[in-house]
C-alpha cells in the first residue's frame, strides 16, 4: 500500500516529537517543514557538536528602547540541539530603571536568575489576581508558573543582568502591551473592553506602532 506524502510528513513529525524520549537526541532539521509537533530530526550522520553549543548569550541585549530592556533568547529556533528536550534559556539585560513588561509564556514555567544587579523587583499575578512580588539581588532567583503574567523592574542604581531557564524548547512569548496596542484593533473597542481612556490608548498605539 502506498503512503501519501502528507501522511508520511505527519508521521515524521509525530515521530520526531517522541524521538528524544527513546533516542539520545533529536537535533532540529531546519531544512524540513515545521509542523505542530515541532521540527523533524536531523539526520544523525549530519549532527555535529556545534548543534549542541550556542554562543549568542555572550552578547548583551539592546537596552536602547522605551523599556531599557534587552532580550536574547536561546530557544529551538536558534539552538537546534534543544529540539525535543523541553528546555531553553534566555538572557535579559535591564538598564537602570529598566522594565520587563507584563508578559506570559503559554508553553513554559520560567526560573529567573539575577546574575548582576542589586535591586530587581520580580513578580507575577495568579488566576485569583493575587500578586506575588519580591525584591531580588545578585544570586537570587524566582519562579514564574506557566502561563501567568509576570514582570521585572530594575530599581537599583546599576544595570542588571539576568538569565531565564524555561521548561520548553519553544516557550512562546506574549507581551500584554503589544497585544493590546500594537495592532489595528479599534481604539473604541479597546476602551470598552479595558475601560482605559481613549486618549491614552491612542498615545500607546502611536508609541508601539498600532493603528485605528
Amino acid at each position: 500500500m502506498m503512503i501519501s506524502p502528507i501522511c508520511f510528513f505527519i508521521f515524521s513529525l509525530v515521530l520526531s516529537s517522541s524521538y528524544a524520549a527513546v533516542q539520545d537526541f533529536c537535533v532540529a532539521d531546519y531544512t524540513a517543514p515545521q509542523g505542530p509537533a515541532g521540527y523533524s530530526c536531523k539526520d544523525p550522520a549530519k549532527v555535529t557538536v556545534d548543534d549542541f553549543v550556542y554562543s549568542g548569550l555572550r552578547v548583551s541585549g539592546n537596552t536602547s528602547n522605551i523599556h531599557k530592556f534587552g532580550f536574547v533568547p536561546a530557544v529551538v529556533t536558534q539552538f537546534p540541539g534543544l529540539n525535543g528536550l523541553g528546555v531553553s534559556v534566555a538572557r535579559t539585560d535591564l538598564g537602570v530603571g529598566g522594565v520587563i513588561p507584563f508578559h506570559t509564556h503559554r508553553g513554559a514555567t520560567e526560573v529567573l536568575i539575577v546574575a548582576e544587579g542589586s535591586s530587581v523587583i520580580g513578580g507575577f499575578v495568579d488566576s485569583n489576581n493575587k500578586v506575588y512580588m519580591k525584591t531580588m539581588s545578585k544570586g537570587d532567583c524566582m519562579v514564574f508558573p506557566r502561563g501567568l503574567l509576570h514582570f521585572a523592574v530594575n530599581q537599583g542604581d546599576t544595570p542588571a543582568l539576568m538569565y531565564a531557564s524555561l521548561s520548553s524548547e519553544n516557550p512562546g512569548l506574549d507581551v500584554l502591551e503589544t497585544q493590546l496596542f500594537k495592532n489595528d484593533l479599534p481604539t473604541d473597542l479597546i476602551h470598552k473592553t479595558t475601560l482605559l481612556d481613549k486618549s491614552q490608548i491612542r498615545k500607546l498605539k502611536r508609541l508601539l506602532g498600532g493603528t485605528n
